[in-house]
């Protein structure tokens, strides 16, 4: 039933990989050649109203993106932006004061940037994905890709289930250190109980990218199996995500109970 997948950032619209686009080190060319900075933005407005967004590559969206605001142009920021970070959804868990530090650009550029990238997420996801009726992991990858993108310490989540597999509502039970999470059973079952939930699914990540459970994970496993089998609240699965793709501890290798 429950199974890992390998995740494809890469794909796009069309779930086909993009060869076409634009690379910042080809923006940044452009940009710097002659005046060419200074007629961009225009150029870049008419493609968008011609062929649409899609004929764009990801520096020249984030350069409509940035706009005006700020002392550079804002095509010179977005090409550097895209060399600094390979992924731009990583930006997203940057606080706006520190994306503008880091970034070097406006906090007015960085507030921009970060509700692009939100509404971003909320538009792929279907309204009738807020409560998705879980059958298999990947049905929570989109969400949980989204939950744990960028970040640099763990993050321990729990998704409590009504009867009938459909999610009621996903809480954070802990946030660890680079590779470590401290977590609880009461913690996790205190919220199961508190919104009747007849399911858990829990859920972290490892910064380091690296998706297989350690032995620690296992065992945590078996702990919070064991409480929910003398509460009445099945544990479905504790699914890890990395890098590349997440893993089934269902899938990947049950642990024996816990003995008192």
């Amino acid at each position: 039933m429950f199974r890992s997948q390998r995740l494809n950032p890469d794909l796009g619209p069309v779930g086909r990989v993009r060869t076409d686009l634009e690379t910042p080190k080809d923006f940044q060319k452009k940009i710097r050649n002659g005046n060419a900075a200074s007629g961009l933005g225009a150029a870049l407005r008419q493609r968008l109203d011609q062929h649409g967004a899609r004929v764009l590559s990801d520096s020249e969206l984030l350069t409509l993106i940035l706009g005006p605001g700020g002392g550079d142009s804002a095509a010179i920021r977005a090409a550097e932006i895209c060399t600094q970070w390979d992924d731009l959804g990583h930006l997203a868990a940057i606080p706006t004061q520190v994306l503008a530090k880091q970034a070097r650009i406006s906090v007015t550029r960085a507030r921009r940037l970060l509700a692009a990238i939100e509404l971003g997420w909320r538009t792929r996801r279907p309204q009738k994905s807020l409560r998705p009726k879980v059958r298999r992991p990947e049905d929570l990858h989109f969400l949980l890709r989204r939950e744990f993108q960028g970040l640099d310490r763990e993050r321990f989540l729990a998704l409590y289930l009504d009867s009938r597999h459909r999610v009621k509502s996903c809480e954070l039970i802990s946030v660890g250190t680079l590779n470590a999470s401290l977590v609880h059973p009461r913690e996790v079952f205190k919220n199961a109980i508190g919104v009747s939930a007849a399911a858990v699914i829990v859920a972290h990540n490892h910064p380091s990218g690296c998706s297989e459970p350690s032995a620690d994970d296992l065992e945590l496993t078996a702990r919070l199996d064991r409480c929910g089998n003398i509460l009445g609240i099945s544990l479905l699965d504790h699914l890890v995500s990395g890098d590349d793709e997440i893993v089934s501890i269902r899938e990947y290798g049950w642990p024996a109970a816990v003995k008192d």
